[in-house]
């Protein structure tokens, strides 16, 4: 119980107090860190005889294009940046257990409001794509009262995304925790190589390839 509340850092005296958790100071550091580093690598970028850190980002950059093209289309590219940047936030964050932080995506609030956005960004391609009209027939099809579950749906997507991504980053958090308070020596290594590094990057993925996958059902 004591890992499903964010301790507050300090507070912002406006409107009468907001309080600002570990989980958004975090998120800024992660922010500001990605800022940087994007900052940094492409100031030098060449045409003609590219350096070895500009051919793995762009090997790596064309990589996820491709991937994320392959699944909504590449009339669709418009949505590729954003879904980029979501695998990009989603992979530190949950790596940075490994740095001696509480990850961010530990907290409800955190992975409530990702996967807000991705609701949001889902039901607008469907709209943007096919027209308002067409976005709110596809809810009686095939047959009209089939609607209200349709309309549920759009609830459920989002509830699905956030749940998933918080009960597996919290469960392997705990975890960690707990190992790390029994056994503090040597058996937590190989433990963090699963709970810290595959299954962090691995929720990141399965995160950003489902919001992909519900756009491209909801373009169709």
């Amino acid at each position: 119980m004591e890992e499903l509340n964010c301790t507050p850092v300090f507070e912002i005296p406006v409107f009468g107090g907001i309080a600002v958790n570990e989980s958004i100071v975090v998120t800024w550091i992660i922010m500001a860190v990605l800022t940087v580093l994007s900052v940094v690598l492409v100031r030098n970028l060449k045409v003609e005889n590219p350096g070895k850190v500009q051919l793995a980002l762009e090997s790596a950059i064309g990589w996820a294009q491709d991937f994320f093209e392959g699944i909504i289309g590449k009339e669709n590219r418009r949505y590729v940046p954003y879904l980029i940047t979501v695998a990009l936030y989603l992979a530190v964050s949950n790596l940075i257990g490994l740095a001696g932080f509480k990850p961010p995506t530990k907290d409800l609030n955190v992975t409530a409001a990702l996967a807000i956005m991705s609701m949001l960004l889902i039901e607008y391609s469907g709209i943007h794509r096919n027209g308002l009209k067409h976005w709110a027939g596809h809810f009686a099809k095939p047959v009209p009262f089939v609607a209200p579950i349709m309309v549920m749906e759009i609830f459920i997507r989002p509830l699905s995304l956030c749940m998933r991504l918080f009960g597996n980053m919290l469960g392997g958090f705990v975890v960690m925790e707990l190992v790390k308070a029994v056994v503090p020596l040597l058996v937590p290594i190989p433990l963090s190589f699963y709970f810290d590094i595959f299954d962090g990057l691995l929720q990141a993925y399965v995160f950003v390839f489902l919001t992909a996958l519900f756009m491209n059902e909801e373009m169709e």
